[in-house]
Parts: C-alpha cells; sequence; structure tokens
C-alpha cells in the first residue's frame, strides 16, 4: 500500500522539504504524505532511531528520506543542521515545524525550568529553525514555512506553557508572514485540536472515546491524515495567496456553547489517508 493522499502525485517533485519532530505522530505522517507526492523529505528530530525508522519506511515506499538528528533547543546545531541541508540540496522549498513537547502540571507546581523547557521546544526551537531557513535558503529563493499551534481561543489548563507557547507562534507566524512576503516566502500555522495520534492515547482510551469527541460538533477525534492534508495544502502552490493565517482543525469545537452541548450523530465521516498510521 501507499499513502492516499488528495493531492497530486507530483505536487512537490523536485522539493526539499525540512521536518522537525518528523520521527513520530503527526510529523511523520507528513513525511509519509510529502514523500508520495515527490519531495525529499528531511526528518530532524532528537531521536536517531525513530527518525530511522521513519526514513526506512518512506524509502521503503518508494520515496526519498534522510534523517538528520538534531535538538531544535540548541541554536549552533540549527544552525549548522540548515548549512548542512542547504549545502547537500541547494535549498529548503518547504520547513514544517513540528517538534514539540509537554507535560502536565498545575501552575502552582510548575517551576520555571519546566515552563522554560516547554517554551524552548515549542517556541524558540521554531524561531530558530525558521529563521536559519530564511537566512540560509528562502530569502533568496522563496519557500513556504507550516508552523504547530493549537487551539488557544480558550484556557489550556495543567498545560500553560504549551499553550503560551502555541499562542506565541501564532503571533510569530503573522509576523514573519509580513517581514518575510518581499522574498517570496508564505507562513502559516495550523491548530490542531484533538487529533487521535499516540501522544494523546497516552492520557487514556477513556479520554479519547469518552471525554473528548463528545465535546466535539463533528462528533469524532481527528486524525493525522487530516492534519498533513492541511499542511500540505498550505506548502503547496494552491495557497500562494494564503500568508500569516492559522488553520484550524478541531471538527468546530471551539465553536460550540456550553449551553447547546453538540449532539451524537456519527455522521462525520473521517479521512485516513496514512497507510502505515493509526
Amino acid at each position: 500500500m501507499k499513502y492516499r493522499s488528495m493531492f497530486r502525485a507530483d505536487l512537490f517533485a523536485g522539493q526539499t522539504l525540512l521536518i522537525t519532530g518528523g520521527g513520530s505522530g503527526i510529523g511523520r505522517c507528513v513525511a509519509h504524505e510529502a514523500a508520495s507526492l515527490g519531495a525529499r523529505v528531511v526528518l530532524v528530530g532528537r531521536n536517531r532511531e525513530r527518525l530511522d525508522t521513519v526514513a526506512a519506511e518512506i524509502t521503503d515506499d518508494g520515496g526519498l528520506a534522510e534523517a538528520r538528528p538534531c535538538d531544535v533547543r540548541d541554536e549552533a546545531a540549527v544552525v549548522s543542521l540548515v548549512a548542512d541541508v542547504v549545502a547537500a540540496h541547494g535549498r529548503i522549498h518547504g520547513l514544517v515545524n513540528n517538534a514539540g513537547g509537554q507535560f502536565q502540571s498545575p501552575i502552582e507546581s510548575m517551576s520555571q525550568k519546566g515552563f522554560e523547557a516547554v517554551l524552548r521546544t515549542n517556541l524558540v526551537g521554531g524561531f530558530v529553525v525558521a529563521r536559519e531557513v530564511y537566512l540560509r535558503s528562502m530569502r533568496e529563493h522563496g519557500g513556504a514555512i507550516v508552523n504547530m499551534a493549537a487551539d488557544v481561543s480558550r484556557a489550556t489548563p495543567s498545560v500553560a506553557h504549551s499553550g503560551a507557547a502555541r499562542a506565541a507562534m501564532i503571533h510569530f507566524t503573522r509576523t514573519a508572514a509580513v517581514e518575510w512576503a518581499p522574498h517570496g516566502v508564505r507562513v502559516n500555522a495550523v491548530a490542531p485540536g484533538f487529533i487521535a495520534t499516540a501522544a494523546l492515547a497516552r492520557y487514556g482510551d477513556q479520554a479519547l472515546d469518552a471525554v473528548l469527541a463528545p465535546l466535539v460538533p463533528l462528533g469524532r477525534l481527528g486524525t493525522e491524515s487530516e492534519v498533513s492534508a492541511a499542511i500540505c495544502f498550505l506548502l503547496g502552490e494552491g495557497a500562494a495567496y494564503i500568508s500569516g493565517a492559522t488553520l484550524a482543525i478541531d471538527g468546530a469545537m471551539p465553536s460550540a456553547h456550553p449551553l447547546f452541548p453538540p449532539e451524537a450523530h456519527g455522521r462525520s465521516a473521517a479521512f485516513k489517508g496514512f497507510h502505515r498510521g493509526r
């Protein structure tokens, strides 16, 4: 089997796409879809074994992929990584700033070190990678960047650090879109809601099935493929006049009103194009 993308097979032919957090979850799915559309995907993350596994999967499926271990929180390492990728492939056509992580804690129990650690991964690392890709490649050649955000329209109890970082990333996206537009660079973000990933599953099946889905007007969790499709659209030529935007992928959950809870219906069909996904 191969990835069942909604886009034409040569959408990214001849392009190099850099994907942070490419060793698992949404990053892995995006890498598979982009490779199925002709891209050479450069997988970035801290875990060499995971990156190698995803690269091998993509190669087995007939795509082009390479693993580049790097901690996005390490500025010097990011500078070196981006320089090496540009030297090897000439330019970087697209960047997916997907690396992230968090832990649960009430604010009162959260240390400054823990708060800053999440900001460095979810915000500062994304800034450094985007800056270097712009300076080393996109300032001269143009390109597209998609940053990972989240639904921050409401409070994020127990993950205040992650919510703060994602909200800041949305503002960074808007500002970078304006500053870099004269160089042909588009910068957008995606804001997934409840997506059925291995990371979310760690919170327990009850949270997935009994608690989260009924909160969503579409009546279900999203899939990795649905997030990947949005990212690939924003990277592609059809989104040539879209920049500075944050695309919500959340089943209309933020629009629901507590006085009018969503009714159960089971009429929303999920898109599952990832042949190796959950």
